[in-house]
């Protein structure tokens, strides 16, 4: 009915003499002003428990035009306190271990499976994270990557919808959604366990490789 409807108003057009119909292009989307938009849109999510106790929503920061998506679980007590991800001593490694395969936070988008604190940084109940995740979904389907890194089980858990070891996940990588998708340790895990340090760094080589060979 539709395109019936548009095929006769494109005749009755011809009958008066318009030959010629312009476009206006659409704009290209700029999609850190987007990200921010709709940063400022779930600033007051209440969608589950976990914003009576936050102190600021946590939705995300970095490169809107990233190649790599980095996915973490959920954020910190400092994170909570600054309203941003990765900014406490796991963010600090995690920027170093960036450095050691040439990439830098500027060039990486960052996220969590949780906008929220979980109290005293315990794992994300199953409402908690269903309740977020479509935060998360929309903020891959704006950046786009070519690239996703998760880090820790929970989130592996959560997004592949696999459940195994984290050892398990390490060994292969995935195919989120079309997009190239690896497993590695959580950086505070590696705080915890700083023997763990050699598994992820061949775990980041084997990500680097593959970024830069595209």
């Amino acid at each position: 009915m539709y395109n019936k409807a548009v095929k006769q108003y494109l005749e009755y057009l011809k009958i008066t003499g318009i030959q010629d119909i312009f476009i206006k292009p659409p704009k290209q989307i700029n999609k850190t002003e987007l990200l921010k938009d709709l940063e400022q849109n779930y600033n007051n999510c209440k969608k589950c428990i976990l914003h009576k106790e936050r102190n600021k929503f946590c939705y995300g920061n970095g490169n809107a035009d990233a190649r790599l998506l980095i996915i973490g679980e959920g954020p910190g007590a400092e994170e909570d306190r600054l309203g941003k991800v990765f900014v406490g001593r796991s963010g600090q490694l995690l920027t170093k271990m960036l450095s050691a395969i040439k990439l830098s936070r500027e060039d990486v988008y960052i996220a969590n499976i949780v906008k929220c604190r979980p109290p005293e940084n315990r794992n994300p109940l199953p409402d908690e994270k269903s309740a977020c995740l479509p935060y998360l979904e929309e903020q891959i389907s704006i950046i786009q990557p070519e690239f996703i890194l998760i880090i820790g089980k929970v989130a592996a858990v959560t997004l592949l919808e696999i459940d195994q070891t984290l050892k398990a996940f390490r060994e292969k990588t995935y195919n989120f959604r079309g997009i190239k998708t690896y497993v590695s340790y959580h950086p505070s895990a590696l705080l915890r366990n700083p023997s763990w340090k050699k598994l992820a760094w061949i775990d980041l080589q084997k990500l680097q490789k593959d970024y830069f060979q595209q």
